[in-house]
């Protein structure tokens, strides 16, 4: 009977000394817990993993992936891919060659993102070809994260990038097509892309991204859309995972939506199932919204895993996927509905 009490006295203290180090919540405290007491899954890494928004995402993701196989710090490889649709007048999207506000002016966004959550960002930018470039020295030179407008130009200029028009022949005679009936109705869909965001985990397993735009076509003097605004257009936590968002910018940023995103995955969804609940959760506050007739949103992203998705509101999304395994390409995302509906 005796050793029968022992026993029973023994497990009980046991047990005591299991509760007072795992505590009500079930997570045990570090200070009393030795680290080879903790076993948690493992999974293999893929790495490094690049993806982008659209077709003109493709050459942007060769010269980054060229830049960071070189040895090449991310934020350079980075700056380096964006700078190809940046300069390149037949993306109308984006840069040089970008569709103008109603004014005739083309006006840019961007922003770049470490994995230390350091970010620099330019939006109502004028007259630079290079708008990721100098958000980049936004994050380096300044103690600020955005500049905007005038002042966001006198910091170019003082940096050393010089003021061009960046309006092209053919977006002025698009502009005063448009000036012919001046009806602002934007359209992001499989024939008019826009924004190109970027997503990155290198070699070390660390992430970083950037955006750049020259925004909706035809806009109202002075607009800012979701990409230069960390959190809305972009997102990244190292210790997670990091998002990018394309489509309409003021459905992003009434909804956080690039760090919603992040956040889903911190709680331990997959990029797709991120990327989808955001999405509609965007549908669901815009379906009796003015601007639902129109309404186009898709996100990328990409966890600490190397695993990546994408998913829009409507069909003709896609984006450009660089890894070792696979080299570049482009996948079609999934989508809630078709653009007749």
């Amino acid at each position: 009977m005796s050793n029968r009490r022992d026993f029973i006295k023994k497990a009980a203290l046991g047990a005591a000394a299991v509760t007072s180090v795992v505590g009500l919540s079930g997570f045990a405290e570090k200070e009393d817990v030795k680290e080879d007491l903790l076993e948690f899954p493992s999974k293999k890494v893929k790495k490094p993993v690049i993806i982008s928004t659209w077709n003109h995402g493709l050459p942007a993701n060769q010269e980054t992936w060229k830049e960071l196989k070189a040895g090449k710090p991310a934020l350079d490889a980075i700056e380096a891919g964006m700078k190809i649709p940046e300069a390149d007048p037949n993306v109308r999207s984006v840069g040089y060659g970008g569709y103008p506000d109603r004014e005739g002016k083309v006006t840019l966004d961007a922003c770049i993102m470490d994995h230390n959550s350091n970010c620099g960002s330019v939006s109502f930018l004028q007259g630079i070809m290079h708008p990721i470039s100098v958000a980049k020295k936004v994050l380096q030179n300044t103690p600020h994260v955005m500049l905007s407008g005038q002042g966001a130009l006198q910091f170019a200029l003082s940096e050393g990038f010089k003021e061009e028009n960046l309006l092209t022949p053919e977006s002025e005679k698009d502009w005063k097509k448009w000036l012919e009936e001046s009806k602002y109705k934007p359209v992001i869909n499989i024939e008019n892309h826009d924004t190109i965001s970027m997503l990155m985990l290198d070699q070390d397993g660390n992430l970083a991204g950037g955006c750049t735009t020259s925004g909706a076509a035809w806009k109202m003097h002075g607009r800012v859309g979701d990409s230069p605004i960390i959190g809305a257009g972009l997102f990244l936590d190292n210790e997670v995972g990091a998002a990018a968002a394309t489509g309409l910018g003021e459905a992003v940023i009434r909804t956080a939506g690039s760090a919603m995103v992040v956040e889903l995955m911190r709680q331990g969804k997959s990029p797709f199932e991120a990327c989808k609940e955001i999405t509609e959760r965007i549908y669901n506050k815009h379906k009796n919204h003015k601007d639902m007739e129109y309404l186009q949103v898709g996100f990328i992203a990409l966890n600490k895993n190397g695993e990546h998705a994408g998913y829009s509101l409507r069909s003709g999304f896609n984006y450009a996927v660089s890894d070792d395994e696979k080299g570049h390409r482009m996948e079609d995302a999934k989508f809630k509905m078709s653009w007749d509906k």
